[in-house]
């Protein structure tokens, strides 16, 4: 029912975890696609290597780039734009969770900035630079289709990848959880900002089974992810590829009418409304 064909989709983060599976899932629905890394370029050959070819469909590219500097940012938006000869999905997965618990009182300048650059700065810079393509591949400007001859049907497409952390808060994560509040809220913001040439949404996953988590999966012996699942209503930790789906979802027709939406995808943990 997902048909991307033609579509130029950009994942950063794509090397690994969630942005491989959803650099995957778009593939298989018909979109070419850009994955974009910071410094682990084995990994993103990788899922160019698993992406494979595709009829219809440009050759996977990978590209290199440090999102929190403005000029990294807007150098791998044009890559990736001109790889895919232009750009209609921009999935900003990317980011950091430093794994120690570290109380707001004891946390260093090093790591509040560093986190803040990594996840909430380059999301600023992307996004910036990625809208004047993304507005390119709708039609006009406010007030005007998205689709030509479709009105009201937004060409282009943000997800971002935000958190549980970012609505309910976590205790000595601090710096994590605000950079994932402030992507929804920049969610919120872009949603009426850019409607209706480009429709802005948001996925919050809850734990996933992804590298990311793997200190807190091991700890007490190995028993942490067990810990962690008697929390999850549905038992069980996600798997990259259920949060991919929710993602592609949000980048197809069967979502042409949703923007501004967090949706949640954390097997019951935050019941949010």
């Amino acid at each position: 029912m997902i048909d991307l064909s033609g579509k130029r989709a950009f994942v950063t983060g794509g090397g690994r975890g969630i942005g491989r599976a959803t650099a995957l899932l778009l593939a298989r629905a018909g979109a070419s696609v850009a994955v974009g890394y910071r410094s682990r370029k084995a990994d993103a050959d990788e899922t160019i290597k698993a992406v494979g070819g595709g009829k219809g469909r440009k050759e996977t590219v990978a590209v290199q780039a440090d999102l929190g500097d403005p000029g990294g940012a807007k150098r791998a938006v044009e890559e990736a734009a001109r790889a895919l000869g232009g750009l209609d999905i921009l999935v900003v997965n990317h980011g950091v969770w430093p794994p120690d618990d570290v109380p707001l009182a004891a946390m260093s300048d090093a790591q509040w900035e560093g986190t803040r650059r990594a996840n909430l700065d380059s999301m600023f810079y992307v996004c910036r630079a990625a809208i004047p393509r993304l507005a390119a591949g709708g039609a006009g400007a406010r007030g005007t289709p998205g689709v030509p001859g479709v009105p009201g049907v937004p060409g282009g497409r943000i997800v971002l990848v935000a958190s549980t952390a970012g609505q309910r808060g976590e205790p000595f994560h601090a710096d994590y959880a605000a950079t994932k509040g402030a992507a929804i809220a920049l969610t919120k913001s872009l949603a009426g900002e850019l409607a209706p040439r480009i429709a802005v949404n948001c996925v919050a996953p809850g734990w996933v089974d992804t590298e990311m988590c793997q200190q807190p999966f091991s700890r007490d012996a190995g028993n942490g992810k067990r810990e962690i699942e008697r929390t999850i209503p549905l038992g069980r930790v996600a798997t990259p590829e259920e949060i991919a789906g929710p993602i592609v979802f949000l980048c197809s027709d069967l979502a042409r009418h949703i923007t501004g939406e967090v949706l949640n995808v954390n097997g019951g943990t935050v019941l949010c409304g």
